[in-house]
């Protein structure tokens, strides 16, 4: 059953950034950690393997309470090197999908509103808002010494393109935020290499030679700090064989999936999202479960054939403990909840009682 969102979607960005977080993430309760065994997560001992990405927690306030309610592997949302706006209201939308968001349905219109049911389905339009450095520094800096024993702040930040920007000025944004985040103190950093970046639908991961040319930049100025990749799905198989092959031996870790992209409409057929640019937006929650299993298992198998060393990052559609295990079954190393945790906020306590 679908308890109170943490991140309220009839609240604007702005309002949930200032009054959030809401529900069971704000009655100030702490589930304690009843279990001894410690996991590995790039070195650092860790409660679980389970954990909420770069997405819905977007301030020091929602990964305290994420921390608070057992979710060990946090990250902090999606910082820049200067302060960038977020898409106006809405941002979250219910979408209506019969199973699967297969890529043949996503190329069709899908339908949004506010009705939030199970299976939980959702489209998620931000644009990569930022606070500027000197604020969000210091804001991680809190949250990394508030992580308990056990418990693991990852901090996500990605490049900002501009007007008249030279591919060598873009490559170099990454080195600076690269060098602003490492300075919070976070232990493992993540690049965000799947999203859209200011309303174009042109993902870097999709851009092997410079994605292994923004990996490199980082680990230059990062160095044993690990850093995962999170990138999109693919459906060519040679192209991110031949991604993996270039970028995984630079990189620590590789997180699989963000979103799968669709156009949103809402009951009369009219673009949900407004603004330019929104009609395409991405999805999702269970129905794009199918897509993040099926990239994990292509990881592992990569990663045995190449004998590289990545942790797998699985992502998407995790509404359920026995979600988690089929990632864990399928490969991942580590499995993280966006949606499924903002609409069950105690669901690493569930995890955590299977894996007794």
């Amino acid at each position: 059953m679908l308890q109170t969102p943490f991140y309220d979607p009839n609240k604007s960005y702005e309002e949930n950034f200032e009054q959030g977080p809401f529900g069971v993430f704000a009655d100030g309760q702490v589930v304690e950690n009843n279990s001894e065994q410690k996991y590995d997560f790039f070195g650092f001992k860790v409660n679980s393997l389970f954990g909420i990405p770069a997405g819905p927690l977007i301030n020091g306030n929602f990964v305290k309470a994420a921390l608070d309610k057992g979710f060990d592997i946090v990250t902090y949302k999606t910082v820049r090197s200067g302060k960038y706006p977020c898409h106006p209201a809405p941002n979250i939308l219910s979408v209506k999908i019969e199973g699967d968001l297969s890529l043949e349905k996503a190329q069709g219109k899908l339908i949004a509103d506010k009705n939030y049911h199970e299976p939980l389905s959702i489209t998620n339009s931000f644009g990569v808002p930022s606070k500027e450095p000197e604020f969000w520094q210091k804001d991680l800096k809190s949250v990394v010494k508030y992580a308990k024993e056990g418990q693991v702040v990852v901090g996500s930040f990605q490049g900002t393109k501009k007007e008249g920007q030279s591919a060598e000025d873009y490559i170099n944004d990454y080195r600076i935020t690269a060098e602003l985040l490492k300075d919070t103190g976070v232990k493992v950093m993540e690049v965000n290499l799947s999203c859209p970046n200011e309303g174009t639908n042109n993902l870097l991961c999709y851009d092997i030679e410079r994605s292994v040319k923004v990996a490199s930049v980082i680990k230059e100025v990062i160095g044993n700090t690990p850093l995962v990749i999170k990138v999109a799905y693919f459906k060519d198989d040679e192209a991110f064989k031949n991604l993996v092959k270039k970028i995984g031996n630079i990189v620590e870790g590789i997180s699989v999936i963000n979103t799968i992209s669709a156009e949103i409409v809402d009951e009369n057929g009219n673009q949900a999202l407004s603004g330019e640019g929104r009609l395409r937006s991405g999805v999702c929650g269970a129905s794009i479960k199918w897509a993040g299993i099926d990239m994990v298992k292509k990881l592992k198998k990569l990663r045995e054939e190449l004998g590289y060393s990545y942790t797998i990052i699985g992502v998407g559609g995790v509404t359920t403990p026995n979600d988690f295990f089929e990632y864990k079954d399928a490969g991942a190393d580590v499995v993280m909840s966006a949606t499924g945790a903002m609409w069950n906020p105690y669901l690493a306590r569930d995890v955590k009682e299977r894996l007794r």
